[in-house]
């Protein structure tokens, strides 16, 4: 209950004003940094029953000791707040960001005398001009090349262009065509400045005066037959085109807006943000964000608002951000957007239209990527090798477990259980030999596990010298070396048992707890604990969350087929009125419920029928 923890405030002591709280473990260390409203309302629900909380909130809660809170002014104080905060103390149950590579930009360097085109990854060069971030470097690259073709900027470095200047002689680049600066002795400093001003144009919205003015003088320049003018106009068009195709042409040209797209799941999150400048999706960046606590998408579109704009440049905060959800505090958002920017901000979900098409974009984007963030890790061999002998030295085992078997318990309400056996061999799944039973009678969970590992075991033992006419062992009596189960040290302890009473001593056996994701041994009063980062841990929350959603997909089959089964006893009943009838009320429950003339209303569903379908439904 509440009342399990000890450092929870007295009633009254924690005040109705908006502020940012800290959690706290013994050590001092800061474990999770929040914003509220009303901070006795957001910290009131930390503090409800545990059983009612969600298994990583719990954790959290029971992981600290203490909580304290800061009082603002007002909801936007309280955001800055929030942001300094976890950018200070960097706490393990905030949303940690993985996979946040540095992006290369192309940057142009407007405090210089003679400003310069770069290629960087530092998005704080003082009084740069940036543009992307572009997905790879070549790309940066093959963008600057075509462009100094079209508008001949410095490109040269800076002692480059302080060498040139001091001699009178022209930097390296200039003299091969590939630097325009007035270190090339072309162009005056006021010259070059004006077509670093056509560069920024032309690169912050495609400015199609360009292409018309150097169309009118390539047409002139044919007319008047000096047709190597023309040809250089036309390459020049050309360079101009490339840059164009690159970044296709989504909203209207007057269009600046960052667009971003969200996929997750229980324990991740991948994030597309495309940045469209001038109508045109200038940069793509992605990250990858692993979940501690269970947030909603608009609390995750909380803190990556703050994280992507709190050290931003002003000039980078466009007009109007699109988001897949709205959080509750998306009015202090845009204050403080606007703050930083200088001018007003949206923040807004994109429902319709050409919005809502790049919206759909950047979220299929984000799903591929999180896909992808996934399989990269389990489908590569190092990692999977370091797990094994990780989880190995961890567990003291004689040999790497090349084959785990993982044991969940799933029921509804002590109604319906039933297991899931999930297997991995050589860090993979072998979805084709998972298995799941049906418990006809049991009184807990741990009676449950015992159930199950006994009939595994038993079946293990009567195939053990089993084999098929290829003269290979079946499948399903391949011994583990390791057997998980789903749970702390009453799981481990029923698991033991069966181990104990089949007489099976060659099996290895552990249990993971989700309160601190620990690892629990047989009569061990300690548990191990592996580091948050390692391969192990990840490899042995893969088998649980695999063998948590096998268990749960079969009940809901096994679910659906009672619930069908019951229906079909029904004369007069086919498949499809079932189906209809379930559409209509979305529960045998609220079947049972409805009167006989709501029932009729259902299309093909005559009063006849209804009446029958009502009486046999009755309780009894």
């Amino acid at each position: 209950m509440a009342s399990d923890l000890p450092y929870k405030p007295k009633p009254g002591e924690i005040p109705t004003n908006p502020g940012v709280y800290r959690f706290r473990d013994a050590a001092g260390r800061v474990l999770y940094v929040g914003k509220a409203k009303s901070l006795r309302q957001r910290l009131s629900n930390y503090f409800a029953p545990l059983h009612t909380l969600h298994e990583r909130t719990r954790r959290m809660v029971t992981t600290a000791s203490s909580v304290e809170w800061t009082v603002v002014d007002s909801d936007v104080d309280s955001l800055q707040l929030e942001y300094m905060w976890i950018k200070e103390f960097d706490p393990p149950f905030n949303v940690r960001y993985k996979d946040d590579k540095s992006y290369p930009f192309m940057a142009i360097t407007l405090a210089d005398e003679a400003p310069r085109v770069i290629v960087t990854r530092n998005p704080k060069i003082r009084g740069a001009k940036y543009f992307g971030p572009y997905p790879k470097v070549w790309t940066v690259h093959d963008t600057i090349d075509q462009m100094i073709k079209v508008f001949p900027i410095r490109t040269c470095s800076d002692a480059a262009y302080k060498r040139a200047m001091q001699s009178g002689r022209p930097c390296f680049p200039g003299q091969i065509g590939r630097c325009g600066g007035p270190c090339s002795m072309k162009v005056t400093i006021e010259e070059h400045r004006a077509m670093v001003d056509d560069f920024i144009a032309f690169m912050s919205g495609g400015d199609s005066r360009f292409t018309k003015k150097l169309t009118a003088q390539m047409q002139q320049a044919a007319a008047d037959m000096d047709y190597e003018a023309a040809a250089r106009y036309r390459d020049k068009l050309a360079s101009m085109d490339a840059v164009l195709s690159k970044s296709a042409l989504v909203l209207p040209a007057d269009e600046d807006a960052d667009v971003f797209g969200i996929a997750e799941d229980e324990l991740a999150a991948a994030v597309q943000h495309f940045i469209i400048r001038g109508g045109r999706v200038r940069g793509v960046r992605s990250t990858t964000i692993e979940k501690e606590l269970d947030i909603s998408g608009a609390e995750l579109v909380d803190q990556l608002i703050q994280r992507v704009y709190g050290e931003a440049n002003p000039d980078a905060i466009p007009k109007r951000v699109l988001v897949p959800a709205l959080p509750d505090d998306a009015r202090e958002l845009e204050l403080w957007l606007r703050e930083r920017r200088g001018k007003s901000v949206q923040l807004k979900v994109a429902q319709r239209g050409q919005m809502a098409d790049i919206m759909k974009t950047a979220t299929l984007n984000a799903s591929q990527a999180l896909m992808l963030h996934k399989s990269r890790r389990s489908a590569d061999y190092v990692s999977r090798s370091r797990a094994l002998t990780d989880l190995q030295e961890a567990l003291g085992l004689e040999t790497a477990p090349l084959r785990i078997e993982c044991y969940d318990i799933s029921h509804l309400s002590g109604t319906n259980v039933v297991a899931s056996m999930v297997v991995f061999e050589d860090g993979l799944p072998r979805k084709d030999q998972y298995r799941s039973f049906n418990i006809a009678e049991t009184t807990d969970d741990t009676d449950s596990m015992y159930q199950v590992l006994s009939r595994r075991l038993a079946r293990l033992n009567d195939d053990a010298e089993t084999v098929d006419e290829a003269g290979n062992r079946k499948r399903f009596a391949y011994p583990p070396q390791l057997l998980i189960v789903d749970g702390g040290q009453p799981q481990v302890a029923a698991a033991a048992r069966a181990l104990k009473d089949a007489g099976r001593t060659d099996i290895a056996l552990c249990g993971i707890a989700k309160r601190l994701e620990e690892i629990w041994l047989p009569d061990d009063d300690y548990p191990v604990i592996l580091p948050r980062t390692s391969e192990a841990l990840y490899l042995v929350q893969r088998l649980r969350d695999e063998a948590h959603r096998f268990a749960i997909t079969h009940q809901r089959k096994r679910r659906k087929r009672d619930i069908t089964t019951v229906l079909a006893e029904i004369p007069g009943l086919g498949e499809t009125r079932i189906k209809t009838l379930l559409r209509h009320f979305g529960s045998v429950t609220a079947l049972k419920n409805a009167t006989v003339e709501e029932i009729t209303q259902v299309s093909g569903i005559g009063a006849s029928l209804a009446e029958t379908i009502s009486e046999h439904l009755k309780p009894r």
